[in-house]
């Protein structure tokens, strides 16, 4: 067998268990070549039902998928007028990105970095009236359950009030920020932090 042959043999070996043992594909471009593309990753289109005052919402959460962040559709139950409730909404996407992926969601490639035990609410007194807090800082996040919750805060017009942007703090007087979800993020939510400033 040739050189170059026997490392090609020894590279796709190497893939298979690495993607058997449930680890990511690098994030980087290495000497092989330019990271992963997105492969699968699809689900069958469903369509939800939408009221404007209470029932079902379909809405978009974002999971991790070939280490990137792709939408998924799923379906909330809101009472009549928490639509329009900020914290409830965000309770509601938080719930949906911790939950137990289906069967074809794990099978197209999908995973969650956001665990079952964070929880979201309103502002405290003196933040502004867009803020959510997290129980857990921010920054004590993996940078992919991060990505995930800043996307689907920010990529929500039930929880936001300025489009790709999220006001995102942690328990108490730790520091808000306003978080931005780019295309870079999305692209590499394991290395590309979300942008963010401070708030107030």
């Amino acid at each position: 067998m040739r050189p170059r042959t026997r490392l090609s043999v020894l590279l796709g070996l190497s893939a298979t268990l690495l993607a058997g043992c449930g680890i990511r594909p690098t994030e980087v471009p290495t000497e092989f070549g330019a990271a992963p593309t997105r492969v699968g990753c699809a689900l069958a289109s469903t369509s939800g039902t939408e009221t404007p005052a209470g029932g079902q919402f379909t809405v978009q959460i974002y999971l991790v998928c070939t280490s990137q962040l792709v939408t998924v559709d799923r379906t909330v139950t809101l009472k009549r007028g928490q639509s329009s409730e900020r914290a409830v909404v965000a309770q509601q996407l938080l719930a949906q990105l911790s939950r137990r992926l289906s069967s074809d969601e794990s099978a197209a490639g999908f995973s969650t970095d956001v665990g079952t035990r964070l929880k979201v609410s309103g502002p405290s007194a003196g933040d502004p009236s867009d803020a959510l807090r997290l129980n857990t800082p921010p920054d004590d996040l993996s940078p992919y359950a991060l990505a995930q919750i800043v996307c689907t805060f920010a990529n929500s017009k039930m929880t936001t009030q300025d489009g790709g942007h999220v006001v995102l703090g942690g328990p108490g007087s730790d520091p808000l920020r306003d978080y931005e979800c780019t295309d870079a993020v999305k692209a590499r939510p394991g290395t590309i932090p979300a942008p963010a400033r401070t708030v107030g």
